[in-house]
């Protein structure tokens, strides 16, 4: 008989497909095919190096098992598997489980500091189609535009590059990622890997049911991938793979109160998520804020668009860092200068909090929330944690 084992796994239904654990993973302990990203049973040591880095949480996923699960059968799956029931009705806590586990819980609490951590979809949300197209089976889209967002001469250049399914069926939900495929190969001549992209539409498309979706994508100097897309002519055709993320989601109840935390095209799915209110009810309700950082305005993707949003349906908060002749502002600033509107969010129970953008602007907007929520009296971290498993606290941040 097999001696209980702790076993690394990665959810297929959360997993967005980015590859960053992949690369992160020291030891190459971490792998991909077509379609799922899985951990090798025989190579993983546990060191925790790729739990912080993922978006989503979907790499903090274990099982006690006899016999561990081999990489054919975890590409072939497309949800995770439940706790297996142990030989002998073992349900695996024995001495050596129970030891490990606590161990590791130590390397997850220190590897999660300043992570996304494990978030779950909002109860009233839809749910989403994800996986539908892969790396062996990607879509076809045709580029309908490409349209630069940010001023010429400004320190970037974002695009809004909308994408044709024509008659391919590709559902995506506000909040969804998809996979950009470049063409050519890397320097050992393996196909390149997607670039995830979240969807800046609302699920009915850029143009309502006409079977299109909008991305808003940065030129990166040395991007691969974003001056592939930035550089797409219309009538171009792209290979997409997806739709990828089944937790960073609206709630459907019209009456939920949005607090939208983002830096640069961490805005994508929360033009999403405006688009989608206004379709559906008009706006009834409103409820949404924004808080949306960038260096100057005339960097800042959909700075026009966003001022024609009426407040009744979004309270926009604009921040910038580097005005000439005006003091650094971050989106944490704002934060705190709203903290009696924050405060009232985060006493209630039908709100959501939504954080998308640089990695960096991570820490300053937890230790802001953290400082709001003291100054009510309430813990910050207990708080935030409660909100996550209820789905009304997400983050991904990159």
């Amino acid at each position: 008989m097999n001696a209980p084992a702790k076993q690394h796994l990665i959810d297929p239904e959360i997993c967005i497909r980015c590859y960053t654990c992949e690369v992160t993973c020291p030891i190459e302990a971490i792998t991909h095919d077509d379609t799922n990203v899985v951990v090798d049973f025989d190579k993983c040591d546990y060191c925790m190096a790729c739990i912080p880095v993922c978006p989503t949480g979907s790499i903090d996923e274990w099982r006690v098992v006899e016999t561990p699960y081999s990489l054919e059968e975890q590409f072939g799956w497309e949800e995770l598997p439940k706790q297996q029931e142990l030989e002998n009705g073992r349900s695996g806590v024995d001495t050596s489980i129970e030891a490990l586990d606590e161990a590791m819980a130590a390397l997850l609490a220190e590897a999660h500091s300043g992570a996304g951590g494990r978030s779950k979809a909002p109860a009233s949300a839809s749910k989403p189609t994800v996986n539908l197209y892969s790396l062996g089976k990607p879509a076809e889209a045709s580029v309908q535009g490409n349209y630069r967002l940010t001023a010429e001469g400004s320190d970037s250049d974002v695009r809004h590059i909308i994408l044709d399914f024509e008659g391919q069926v590709f559902p995506v939900l506000e909040g969804q990622s998809v996979g950009i495929i470049a063409p050519g190969t890397d320097d050992k001549g393996r196909p390149h890997l997607p670039r995830l992209y979240s969807v800046s539409s609302p699920r009915d498309g850029e143009r309502a049911n006409y079977n299109n979706l909008s991305l808003t994508v940065k030129r990166e100097p040395y991007g691969l991938c974003s001056n592939y897309v930035c550089d797409l002519k219309v009538g171009d055709k792209v290979q997409v793979t997806g739709p990828f993320g089944a937790t960073f989601l609206m709630p459907n109840d019209p009456q939920a109160q949005l607090l939208m935390i983002c830096t640069g095209t961490g805005s994508a799915p929360f033009r999403a998520f405006t688009m989608r209110r206004q379709r559906s009810n008009g706006g009834a309700g409103g409820g949404m804020s924004l808080v949306f950082g960038a260096r100057a305005p005339q960097s800042l993707p959909y700075f026009g668009p966003l001022k024609k949003v009426p407040d009744a349906i979004l309270r926009k908060h604009l921040v910038f860092s580097r005005v000439e002749g005006e003091p650094k502002r971050y989106v944490q600033d704002k934060l705190r200068e709203e903290a009696a509107a924050i405060g009232r969010l985060l006493a209630s129970d039908n709100s959501y909090i939504y954080i998308c953008g640089l990695r960096a602007m991570e820490e300053g907007v937890e230790k802001a929330l953290g400082d709001i929520a003291a100054g009510m009296g309430m813990d910050w971290t207990r708080l935030r944690d409660s909100m996550r498993e209820a789905g009304r606290y997400h983050v991904e941040t990159y």
